[in-house]
């Protein structure tokens, strides 16, 4: 459905994926032999310390994927939303159907197979031979007799394969544990979490479905970059999975990568669903660090939950409250400004 494809949209354009530099692994189809991933409970990351005046925002940052059977416990999480007065979830993009309920009803049949290749192609007559040769070896690997991905646009290809590489190196590909923690210590310490983002509307009309089953994507690139980063990089993901469910910040820092995500959302956002949506991303940043601005002003102590891209990002959203005057200062350097003399920053 248009609401699946806005979704996978979401996924790719606010992505928890941390540093941008290139990695490789030699041997891609043995890469869940070579790294084990952490189990049982762990304490994640620091937080990272916002503050104007006497007024501080601790911000959380997380990355995706994770370890499947990690129990995600932290302690200094815990107690910062306890001690807070407003909680920001992590910035969404939402999606409102404009037709009523009967008319998305009636669209429905013609949904089906949205994410087929048009004119009934196939991935071997979209893809270029070599990267097609690529596919083949990591399709069995990961996705054995599921012929079916042979009809999909590569996007949707190259999703279902990356998804199913992460499963099978015992990692997750949302960080659903972690959610749900906050989700209950947002509970416990009696705080709604307050929603940021940007809700576009898309018309649930026959019309916009045959535009889109018509059109092409420009999703080879990311077609592309998703195989090579299955290729070159799981053993990096999994331990950077193990360094952030550990609290091993400067090896997160030390982990750099190239990742899929920015190829793969400009080939969503090429579709004609998008076509008024303008820079999402653009657009959420403004109104995620509208809303921060006014909960530093207005509390003492509240708590935000972000990618953790958008946290160390040199254009990201941290940096962008540094540049509007506020101090923000990294979990070690938090630690650092209480070991010193007088809890004065160094």
């Amino acid at each position: 459905m248009i609401r699946d494809l806005i979704g996978l949209a979401v996924c790719l354009l606010l992505s928890g994926g941390a540093f941008a530099q290139d990695s490789a692994n030699p041997d891609a189809l043995t890469a869940e032999l070579d790294t084990i991933v952490v189990t049982g409970e762990q304490p994640g990351p620091g937080l990272w310390k916002v503050s104007k005046g006497d007024h501080v925002l601790w911000v959380l940052g997380v990355i995706a994927p994770l370890p499947k059977k990690m129990e995600w416990q932290s302690r200094e999480v815990e107690q910062r939303i306890s001690e807070s007065q407003a909680l920001l979830s992590r910035p969404f993009v939402g999606v409102k159907l404009k037709s009523g309920f009967w008319a998305s009803v009636a669209l429905l049949p013609s949904m089906v197979g949205i994410r087929n290749n048009p004119d009934d192609k196939t991935l071997v007559d979209v893809v270029p031979a070599d990267v097609y040769a690529q596919w083949q070896p990591l399709k069995q690997h990961y996705l054995g007799r599921n012929n079916k991905v042979e009809d999909w646009r590569p996007l949707f290809a190259a999703t279902e394969l990356y998804e199913a590489a992460i499963r099978k190196n015992a990692m997750t590909v949302q960080a659903d544990s972690v959610n749900k923690s906050i989700a209950k210590l947002a509970k416990r310490a009696g705080l709604k979490p307050t929603a940021v983002g940007v809700t576009i509307e898309i018309e649930a009309s026959r019309k916009t479905a045959r535009e889109f089953k018509g059109s092409r994507l420009d999703d080879l690139e990311c077609f592309s970059k998703t195989l090579d980063r299955i290729e070159t990089d799981l053993d990096n993901m999994k331990l950077r999975a193990n360094a952030w469910a550990t609290g091993d910040l400067e090896s997160l820092r030390a982990l750099p990568y190239e990742d899929q995500y920015t190829a793969c959302t400009q080939a969503i956002l090429s579709a004609a669903v998008f076509r008024d949506a303008g820079d999402l991303k653009a657009r959420v940043k403004a109104a995620w660090l509208e809303v921060a601005a006014k909960t530093l002003e207005d509390h003492s102590t509240s708590f935000a939950v972000l990618g953790m891209n958008q946290v160390v990002a040199s254009d990201g959203y941290l940096a962008a409250l540094r540049e509007q005057g506020m101090q923000v200062l990294a979990p070690d350097e938090v630690i650092e400004s209480l070991e010193s003399p007088l809890g004065e920053s160094p």
